[in-house]
């Protein structure tokens, strides 16, 4: 199991957009000069946030991206999930057929796993993160209900 660059790059970008579009929408062009990503590469992940109902686009001159909700409603599962589906520890795809059809010895090691991961990323909001990087005053992001 491996978080992609999709997965990355779109919590990078979401990231950016809440913390400039406090103004209005924010163009893709503006996140891909600040964050270093490639303009075509956030259009796509753009298109797959807006199909999950994370984002809205915003025609016109002044256009651009904003939240389709509040920073504090959106966590980093539905970002990542958005833009890469499902990330899955499992070989099977949690379907517990690995071993000849049957679950294979480590599946409920693997199948925990994801819970716990899940669980973590779904604690994590875009407010919260944001919040937690201007507490450290560094680029490393430290959550506090975390030991």
């Amino acid at each position: 199991m491996r978080l992609t660059t999709k997965g990355r790059f779109a919590v990078t970008a979401m990231l950016d957009l809440t913390l400039h579009g406090g103004s209005g929408a924010v163009r893709l062009n503006d996140i891909s000069t600040r964050q270093q990503i490639s303009l075509s590469y956030l259009e796509q992940l753009f298109a797959k946030l807006r199909r999950a109902g994370l984002v809205e686009s915003i025609r016109g001159p002044g256009g651009g991206y904003v939240l389709a909700q509040a920073a504090d409603q959106i966590n980093i599962a539905q970002i990542i999930a958005a833009a890469e589906d499902k990330l899955d520890a499992t070989q099977c795809t949690g379907r517990a057929d690995c071993h000849n059809g049957t679950p294979c010895l480590t599946h409920n090691i693997w199948e925990s796993l994801n819970h716990t991961i899940d669980n973590h990323l779904r604690a994590i909001t875009l407010a919260g993160a944001l919040k937690a990087n201007r507490e450290n005053h560094t680029h490393v992001v430290r959550f506090p209900h975390i030991n």
